[in-house]
């Protein structure tokens, strides 16, 4: 069968090299690789890996279908009876065994991503260091948070001008800005592709007069409800066509948003490179990017001025803090999406607490009540719009499980 025949392949390739007898005989071994789906603002897939020496680490894939299916039909065959702690060698390890199923980008590379984050848990507890040093050591003692605000039913006014139309308030958007800012958050997001009140041409993505100033309208009241008390970001999710989403941009530059978010379609390098070179707001992008490649021609073209890859998505820690280091390269700054419970978001922790050139992370569940409480600690993990790097074994958290079985989807 096929998958037989990808094992074998990627075993012959990955799974032969020389040990020691010493090493065979103290190292532990991977007896079981699992999966669990909490019901979140998203399906958060938890990945845990048993050894046989009783440690058990923790990962998570980005929500995806088949992610499930894949881990368990898939690359548990593979890993089961490795060691834990070649953790680079089983990435390519996976990834050579899903070769002819997509492992380059996808939801391959998301699965084997959640797998890897639960590696590097693995290893850490195994040898007793937090993941960070395995990484080369910390480059500061605590990473920034910023808070993505959203656009949530609160902000939607369905009367205007005596018809049923919906559209989000500028007021409602200053609103939850100084709540965010009040939590401790110095750098906030909100969504800029949300109604106007006013019809939209989704296929042309392009936008009217009215609705670029709904969106300017928007801008302003977030910039002057903050003020210089944070920084302020606006994510327009690939909606829009060139001159739409640089007109956008030419009615929000005086406002000094810190960028916009994904202003264009994802596929097209090219665009992106002409389009950032047209405006004079910076642009971020990144989280439909997978691996190194996928942001070499972004940082290459000057597209982009941030680089926002997710670490569950895009191929795992080590390979984001690789594309933090190609940015790095380019004097461009990383800013990782993250939309994931508090164990993607410790994976994130660990990457910017090694990159030189890390802005800020992602928290994206601010309206999930119970996202700390999935941690099993006394504190809470984001404090001041910051999250101290744990000094402890692997990503520094342990789940509390009766808190998962709560909200426990699959």
């Amino acid at each position: 069968m096929y998958e037989d025949f990808a094992t074998k392949l990627a075993t012959t390739m990955w799974g032969d090299y020389d040990r020691t007898p010493e090493r065979d005989t103290e190292s532990p071994e991977i007896t079981d690789i699992d999966t669990v789906v909490v019901d979140g603002n998203f399906p958060w897939t938890i990945v845990t890996i048993e050894t046989d020496t009783g440690v058990t680490g923790i990962g998570e894939a980005y929500p995806s279908p088949g992610v499930h299916e894949i881990i368990t039909d898939y690359l548990r065959p593979v890993l089961v009876g490795e060691n834990p702690l070649d953790v680079e060698r089983l990435y390519h390890l996976m990834r050579e065994s899903l070769s002819g199923r997509g492992s380059q980008q996808g939801v391959a590379t998301i699965a084997i991503s959640g797998v890897e984050l639960a590696l590097w848990d693995t290893a850490g507890k195994a040898l007793d260091q937090p993941v960070y040093q395995l990484l080369g050591g910390k480059m500061r003692d605590e990473v920034r948070i910023y808070a993505d605000c959203h656009a949530g039913e609160s902000m939607i006014d369905a009367a205007i001008e005596g018809q049923r139309r919906e559209t989000y308030r500028p007021e409602a958007y200053a609103e939850e800005a100084r709540d965010a800012v009040d939590e401790g958050f110095d750098l906030i997001k909100f969504d800029l592709d949300v109604p106007s009140g006013h019809e939209i041409g989704t296929k042309s993505r392009h936008l009217t007069g009215p609705e670029v100033e709904h969106k300017r309208r928007l801008v302003a009241a977030v910039a002057e409800e903050v003020g210089d008390e944070a920084e302020f970001a606006f994510d327009l999710h690939w909606n829009f066509s060139r001159e739409s989403a640089k007109r956008v941009c030419d009615a929000v530059e005086g406002y000094d948003p810190v960028w916009i978010e994904d202003p264009l379609p994802p596929e097209n390098t090219e665009a992106m490179a002409n389009f950032a070179a047209t405006v004079d707001v910076p642009v971020l992008t990144g989280e439909n990017r997978y691996g190194r490649h996928g942001f070499r021609d972004l940082l290459e073209s000057g597209a982009v001025d941030f680089v926002a890859p997710d670490t569950p998505k895009t191929g795992g820690i080590a390979e984001t803090k690789k594309i933090g280091d190609l940015a790095d390269t380019y004097y461009c700054a990383l800013a990782p999406h993250n939309i994931g419970s508090p164990v993607a978001t410790m994976a994130g922790v660990h990457v910017g607490a090694t990159v030189p050139n890390f802005l800020a992370l992602e928290f994206h569940a601010r309206d999930v009540p119970w996202w700390e409480d999935m941690v099993d600690r006394a504190e809470p993990l984001i404090q001041d719009g910051r999250i101290r790097v744990p000094d402890a074994p692997g990503l520094g958290i342990e789940l509390d499980w009766d808190v998962v079985e709560e909200h426990r989807k699959r």
